[in-house]
């Protein structure tokens, strides 16, 4: 049988002209091979041709190569749409043989360049290679491309002139030939397979889908919902003998056959029943997942046949709907302690609220252990989740449908009451919860005392949210945690408005450090012996827009919370080396740095470009160190002191005595300066043991070498005792005057401070 489109099935012809549309992503490479190779040869010999047909055929392999990859395979679905699509077809391909053709024209006749004649004959004749196979769907294609692409080499061949070329383009006519008679192959060997395929499919329609050794039930159902084809899974899962046993009983009856042997029950049957029916009847497919009695689950699928028969097949799916459910439960439940995690009880609680009456109120508390991380950091994780799950045993007892418990996250719990009466019922109920979790328990040995920390808010449904709920329960727990732990809190609307003004604070401070709108004043620090300023503390103070002057005790914390102490430390160090160079040379300034600043080296850069940029002597400047700094990280920080000693630097110890251990830092740090905290100098009048300890204090740190300075001076009666029995070489505190501006300072460096004559005139009086 000649394999013409006359001579061939019509549905085979169309298949043919669909492969045409089929793979095409090796046309833009071949585009692009060719593009390149023209522009190789202009390159070579600099012909203008080629820079014009490099990119014509690019554009023309591009545009064959769109205009198939646009074409839906459904159009071509019959005799006459195969033939149209087949003339479009030969349209672009005849384009894109013409544009190629006249490269190998060209490069051959006009080249006079051997190269080029070599790469325009590699290229076709690379090119034809595929001819055979991308286009054997349509003989018409094959001829077209043949003649456009390879014709053309061997015309510029045979035209140049010798004998020798003209052989050699009569010898390429043969092998047009061959390029066309591969194709032929390659339309009767698909052919054969094709009708082959096509006879054994026929053959083998019903009995491939009902083999016994697949995994699977098989039914296969006629228009009146019979039997006609099963297998032998289908047969062992439904309690037959042999598959013959199923032939033609109805699909009802072999459901109620589970119904009659109490695997199923009667609502499974029915569900199953009208699905599956109505998915056989209206060809559609559908899945239906039954449950039996004894636990076993199988998945019915409903799926469209051929000639009027449906085909139901069905598998055993216990394992996989027992991995499900696992599956499930994992997502839904906290693993340690089976109580629903974070993402559940949100779901559950949303449900609730949104069902029953809107009017009523409902409750919610948030549970945390307290100093919960010591105890993973001391003991381990191990026990700390043992003391996680003992608070979840105990909240458990509590869990009703009424009352919802979760674990949170961490050693967060939370607890939903659905319908509470009164904020007083709720708080005696929640009252009864907290107090039956206090008490110790066993932890792997361990003998631990189970301590939260609760808060609770209670809202009319109509008015409330769970995630509104979840950040008012917190802001009560942050009040508990706040007021001492081991409580907890019912939520007030003060405490919101404190955590946003709080949040509104933190973003004022944050845009008052970036605009640098912080002022620094100066407290002074008096010579003890000349009544003179001999140095300041820089301070730092923040004027706010609407709240006015906001105290450092405030917003300093505000600030060490956000991570911006450093930030102000910059701006306080900047602002005092500048305005003590303004000062007389005698006079030094003080900054306290924080411990943040010594957990990097930035420090040192730090202090060295405030030196820089004010032209100050270092020796002017003085380092407060807070024993707090040096609790971290001792030994980093005590290299970052020493290297900014190295500068020139003065260090002074702030705050002496209200640390953990003062004495071991005044041997170990390169100090100059011992600043004597304020709540000594408070204690004086209390008697003499008060008074000694100064002494005492004051006696060891000068026969380290180091100079001291008394802060908290407030009273004359004070500044009579220090002169008399103390005699610390610098005193600082209200009694000299309050915080100046640096202009303050510096009109009164030459002062003589107006309380000396008052205090050392009393001195004679003075007893104790």
């Amino acid at each position: 049988m000649k394999n013409s489109k006359n001579s061939i099935p019509e549905d085979v012809y169309v298949g043919y002209i669909r492969s045409l549309f089929q793979d095409v992503g090796v046309l833009p490479l071949g585009a692009l091979c060719y593009a390149l190779i023209a522009v190789l040869l202009y390159y070579k010999t600099g012909q203008v041709a080629q820079l014009l047909l490099g990119p014509l055929m690019l554009v023309a392999g591009i545009w064959r190569y769109f205009k198939i990859t646009r074409v839906d395979h459904a159009l071509i679905s019959d005799y006459a749409s195969a033939l149209a699509w087949e003339r479009r077809y030969l349209w672009w391909g005849s384009m894109h043989g013409v544009v190629v053709g006249a490269f190998g024209f060209v490069s051959i006749f006009w080249g006079n360049d051997s190269f080029a004649e070599l790469a325009a004959v590699s290229a076709i004749l690379c090119g034809t290679i595929t001819i055979a196979g991308r286009n054997y769907g349509s003989r018409k294609m094959v001829s077209v491309l043949t003649l456009t692409i390879v014709f053309p080499i061997a015309l510029a061949l045979m035209m140049k002139g010798d004998i020798y070329h003209f052989i050699l383009g009569m010898f390429i006519a043969p092998f047009m030939l061959v390029v066309m008679k591969m194709a032929e192959l390659v339309r009767t060997v698909l052919f054969t397979a094709i009708s082959e395929e096509k006879r054994s499919t026929r053959l083998a329609q019903r009995f491939d889908r009902a083999l016994n050794t697949m995994p699977h039930g098989l039914l296969m159902l006629n228009n009146e919902e019979r039997v006609v084809v099963s297998n032998a899974q289908a047969a062992e899962m439904l309690g037959f003998r042999s598959s013959e046993q199923m032939l033609g009983r109805t699909l009802k009856s072999l459901l109620m056959r589970g119904v009659a042997s109490g695997l199923l029950s009667q609502r499974d049957y029915a569900y199953a029943e009208e699905h599956l029916s109505k998915a056989l009847r209206e060809g559609r497919d559908r899945k239906v997942l039954l449950s039996m009695t004894n636990g076993r689950h199988f998945e019915f699928a409903a799926r469209e046949g051929h000639d009027e028969v449906g085909v139901l097949t069905f598998e055993e799916v216990t394992s996989r709907v027992e991995a499900e459910e696992k599956i499930r439960f994992m997502a839904r439940y906290d693993s340690l302690t089976s109580l629903p995690n974070r993402a559940y009880f949100h779901e559950k609680v949303t449900e609730a609220m949104a069902a029953g009456d809107q009017d009523r109120l409902c409750g919610l508390a948030v549970l945390d252990l307290d100093d919960f991380k010591s105890v993973n950091d001391t003991l381990g994780h191990p026990v700390g989740d043992g003391l996680i799950y003992a608070m979840a045993e105990r909240l458990s007892a509590f869990g009703s449908d009424n009352v919802r418990i979760s674990r949170f996250g961490g050693d967060e719990f939370m607890i939903f009451f659905n319908q509470v009466d009164s904020e007083a019922a709720f708080s005696a109920q929640f009252d009864e919860i907290f107090g039956a979790l206090r008490g110790e328990v066993d932890v792997a040995g361990h003998a631990m005392r189970l301590q939260a920390s609760g808060g609770a808010v209670v809202v009319s449904v109509r008015d409330g949210d769970v995630d509104s709920m979840i950040v008012k329960a917190d802001l009560a727990l942050y009040k508990a945690k706040e007021l001492g732990k081991n409580g907890w809190r019912l939520f007030e609307t003060e405490m919101d408005v404190a955590f946003r003004n709080r949040q509104i604070m933190k973003a004022d401070l944050r845009s008052a450090i970036e605009a640098r709108n912080l002022r620094v004043v100066y407290q002074p620090i008096v010579d003890a012996r000349t009544m003179r300023i001999a140095s300041c503390e820089a301070l730092c103070r923040w004027d706010h827009p609407e709240l006015g002057l906001v105290s450092p005790s405030v917003f300093i914390p505000l600030a060490e919370e956000m991570g911006l102490i450093s930030e102000i430390s910059s701006v306080v160090l900047d602002a005092a080396c500048k305005e003590c160079a303004k000062w007389p040379e005698q006079i030094g300034v003080s900054v306290n740095l924080s411990a943040k600043d010594f957990r990097s080296s930035d420090v040192v850069n730090k202090v060295r470009s405030a030196l820089q940029a004010a032209d100050i002597s270092p020796n002017r400047l003085e380092i407060e160190v807070t024993e707090t700094a040096l609790l971290n990280d001792t030994e980093a920080t005590i290299a970052y002191i020493r290297t900014l000693k190295g500068l020139g630097v003065r260090i002074a110890l702030d705050d002496f005595g209200t640390g953990y251990s003062s004495l071991s830092y005044l041997h170990t740090l390169p100090l100059d300066k011992v600043k004597i905290d304020g709540s000594f100098v408070a204690n004086l009048k209390e008697g003499q043991r008060s008074l000694y300890l100064l002494q005492g204090v004051v006696d060891l740190s000068r026969k380290l070498g180091l100079a001291v300075t008394v802060e908290g001076v407030e009273r004359f009666d004070q500044l009579k005792l220090l002169e008399s029995f103390v005699k610390p070489d610098l005193l600082q505190g209200f009694l000299f005057g309050p915080a100046l501006t640096a202009s303050g300072i510096e009109t009164m460096a030459e002062m003589k401070q107006p309380v000396v004559t008052k205090a050392r005139a009393g001195r004679n009086r003075l007893s104790l």
